[in-house]
């Protein structure tokens, strides 16, 4: 029987139509392991798959500590000896020929304690901010809860913070001994301190990140503004000595700098410990945090198309 092309052209075309609507009612109907959707809510944080995930999160862990030393001489050592050095120049340059005032407290240990606390939070705010851009390949090839990333960097400085803190910790003893130094109570709110420093990176972190995706000059602006952004947080200098100043106002709005000088007061035995302006670091820590949730989950969508 003869058959014109055109009869075959259009039985093959139904037999490829009549496969798909097969293909689609399968996949209907399949039950799978795992289906990745859009997440519904932008308030999410999908603990329960990063809690699935928490293997990956401990390897991105210990990818970015090992690579912290990785082909150093000294290695783990560079944790003592940045905040040592760091410091040393900070006792000459402020101390010394500028002549800062450190609220009465020994030099060594009021520049440590400042270069302890704010490494902790730049490092956290300027590592998140790049999450997006640093880590497309992997989001574009494979499945996984994109906060593990961000929570990976939080945690993995955690760790080197740990390990600076232990000197810091060791620098305060000595001075305690000498009776130079009297810590007190409030040194039991160390974490509470610590956590707002960290939501606060984490949060402005995710928002940064999210802007990023569009805007690439944002990388260098970001990098600009921290390092500035030390200067206008009582990192160097007491909180003490700006406040007849005009332009004190700015530093009362910053929340690290309640943050900054509580910690001093606790560990130390100098500084204000504001009662206000703590519930004010905790409210603007827990804003930041919702808004960065917010802006990183609506990112998340479609932001592997515009990177």
């Amino acid at each position: 029987m003869n058959t014109s092309p055109n009869a075959v052209q259009e039985a093959k075309q139904l037999t490829m139509h009549d496969a798909s609507i097969a293909a689609a009612d399968s996949v209907e109907n399949s039950d799978w392991d795992l289906v990745i959707t859009p997440s519904r809510s932008l308030l999410s944080l999908q603990l329960s798959d990063v809690w699935r995930y928490r293997d990956l999160l401990y390897l991105f862990v210990c990818r970015d500590i090992l690579s912290f030393y990785k082909q150093t001489i000294l290695g783990p050592l560079w944790f003592f000896v940045q905040p040592i050095l760091t410091s040393l120049i900070y006792i000459m340059v402020f101390g010394n020929f500028a002549g800062l005032s450190t609220d009465g407290i020994p030099k060594l240990p009021f520049y440590l304690a400042g270069i302890t606390f704010w490494n902790y939070f730049a490092e956290c705010f300027n590592k998140t901010s790049e999450t997006f851009l640093v880590n497309a390949h992997l989001f574009g090839k494979v499945y996984f809860p994109r906060l593990v990333m961000p929570l990976s960097i939080i945690v993995s400085n955690m760790v080197r913070f740990v390990i600076q803190f232990v000197l810091f910790l060791i620098v305060v003893g000595y001075f305690l001994i000498l009776g130079q130094i009297e810590p007190n109570w409030t040194v039991l709110l160390f974490p509470f301190f610590l956590g707002c420093m960290a939501f606060i990176a984490l949060g402005m972190g995710l928002i940064f990140s999210s802007l990023t995706t569009k805007y690439r000059d944002l990388r260098f602006v970001l990098q600009f503004c921290v390092q500035r952004l030390m200067y206008l947080t009582p990192v160097i200098y007491p909180l003490s000595m700006l406040k007849e100043k005009n332009y004190a106002w700015i530093l009362a709005w910053n929340p690290l700098t309640y943050l900054m000088e509580a910690l001093r007061y606790s560990f130390l035995g100098h500084g204000e410990f504001s009662m206000l302006g703590l519930a004010w670091s905790f409210t603007f820590a827990a804003i930041i945090l919702t808004v960065g949730i917010v802006v990183f989950n609506h990112t998340e969508r479609s932001f592997i198309d515009t990177i």
